[in-house]
């Protein structure tokens, strides 16, 4: 009987082989598991477990001494099965949701290649592809020239847009601090995204100089309301610096009215930042983009496309009027052992100072990929597909009894109440709106644990809790949408 060979620790060449067959391996166990049966519209969205059972299920805890291949396999498979589907045909919850393969493709090579986007030298294919990738966004906007980042969310790009602001109007913040400058005040609605609030809490702006304009019923800044504003905070001695309107609200999907908001914002100086990370999208599609209507007269745009896009998470654009090389001088350190200025090529190829970071990850390579594969062509018929699918939904479910609309829906958020059969016809009651207040958490938490399918809920400011479903992903069919709303029924009929 032949001896087992025994592993030489000191070789690096076989850890090497080892951790190649692994990643084969568990390159398959990804496909099966989570864009098979995970886009598998007969499989579940979720394995719920409770936190504790989860954790053992698991076995989370780390040791000093490692597992065996097979081992690890059984990791990823149980990673896998009980992580949400999100790219599942009936993952409504959030605005990510579904899977494109290129864009998949330009994911697993950015990690391959695992690089940094500082400077040319360590990632010349990639600064070059941001610029063009950026260039492209611009012109959707109707910019000929400009500037921008790619940010780590959403909510980065439009701290970076508050803070780009105040560069501007007051440079000597960034050598001499807050003592430098007045009291400023900024500008958004109360259904604009919550990272306008964190940022001038994380700016040191402060929460109290957050002014929130008032919006119509269906969430829409009020520009005469904006106006008013302004000019009491300036007759109280505060600076106005920013306007942060939204395309796209995070819960109606509403679109403000730029282009008199731009009025505005001409008319007294501020600095005009548009929120399209959710719907600046529409600006592919020739039926949609006037939506968007003004977007050309803004400062600054953060536009997500790994939202309707489906470009992954995370996929974040920040985009600049400026030619200034605002981003740069705001934001740069002069790091000498990063943008030595002696380089033997065009050191403003060195982009890493526009970035309050360091390590910064490519994000431009899923979109840029998924946009060569489908063309802008393929992401207009994407875009129109997901208001035509909105549209069925909505007139689905105008013909059932028991759902109600908040708003007929302007974007591809549509917003209503699942009213239940003992709660029909009782809305005089005094205890309607307490009672209808819980029958999304009860109807929610049902779903998660039969795993059926997943779809967000809020309230809003006096309305109580509705649910809020968000269509966009090329997975969607009719018969998906079906489902949903038997599926509503089935499962709060009975409250």
């Amino acid at each position: 009987m032949m001896e087992p060979t025994l592993r030489d620790p000191t070789d690096p060449l076989i850890d090497h082989a080892e951790g190649q067959l692994f990643l084969n391996e568990a390159f398959k166990v990804i496909v099966e598991e989570v864009l098979c049966k995970g886009t598998d519209a007969t499989q579940k969205v979720c394995e719920w477990k409770d936190p504790d059972e989860l954790a053992v299920l698991l076995d989370l805890e780390l040791r000093e001494m490692g597992e065996p291949r097979g081992r690890l396999l059984q990791r990823v498979r149980d990673v896998a099965k009980f992580s949400v589907k999100t790219s599942h045909p009936r993952f409504f919850n959030q605005q990510f949701a579904g899977v494109d393969y290129h864009s998949l493709a330009g994911r697993f090579l950015t990690e391959a290649l695992n690089t940094n986007l500082f400077t040319y030298e360590v990632a010349p294919v990639f600064v070059l592809m941001e610029n063009e990738v950026l260039r492209s966004l611009r012109q959707l906007l109707g910019w000929t020239e400009g500037d921008g980042i790619f940010c780590p969310g959403g909510s980065m790009s439009n701290m970076y847009a508050i803070n780009l602001a105040r560069y501007r109007l007051f440079p000597e913040v960034k050598s001499q601090g807050l003592w430098s400058v007045p009291r400023l005040a900024i500008f958004t609605s109360p259904e604009s995204h919550y990272s306008v609030r964190k940022g001038a809490a994380f700016l040191g702006f402060g929460t109290d100089s957050l002014i929130l304009v008032n919006v119509d019923d269906r969430g829409h800044m009020i520009p005469e309301d904006l106006d008013e504003k302004i000019e009491l905070s300036k007759s109280q001695g505060v600076v106005p610096l920013l306007v942060s309107c939204t395309s796209g609200t995070t819960v109606q999907g509403a679109f403000d009215p730029l282009d008199q908001i731009a009025d505005v914002c001409g008319k007294h100086k501020l600095w005009m930042h548009v929120d399209a990370a959710w719907g600046g999208s529409v600006l592919f599609s020739k039926q949609h983009r006037s939506l968007m209507k003004g977007i050309d007269r803004a400062d600054s745009v953060a536009w997500n496309p790994h939202k309707m896009l489906l470009a992954g998470l995370q996929c974040s654009a920040l985009l600049l009027k400026d030619t200034s090389n605002l981003l740069k001088q705001c934001h740069g350190a002069n790091a000498s052992y990063l943008f030595q200025q002696d380089k033997f090529y065009d050191v403003n190829l060195d982009v890493g100072d526009k970035s309050v970071q360091c390590s910064r990850k490519v994000d431009c390579l899923k979109l840029w990929l998924m946009w060569k594969a489908i063309g802008s062509n393929g992401f207009e018929e994407r875009v129109n597909k997901a208001f035509v699918l909105v549209r069925y939904l909505v007139d689905e479910m105008k013909n059932r009894d028991g759902f109600h609309l908040l708003n007929d829906p302007e974007f591809v958020n549509v917003c209503f109440w699942f009213i239940p059969p003992s709660l029909r016809g009782k809305e005089g009651n005094a205890d309607y709106p307490s009672r209808l207040a819980k029958v999304a958490p009860v109807i929610k938490e049902r779903m998660m644990k039969k795993g059926t399918l997943m779809v967000g809920y809020q309230p809003l400011g006096d309305k109580v809790n509705f649910f809020r479903v968000t269509v966009f992903s090329p997975l969607v069919s009719h018969k998906d949408l079906d489902f949903f709303l038997d599926e509503i029924e089935r499962l709060g009929n009975n409250l």
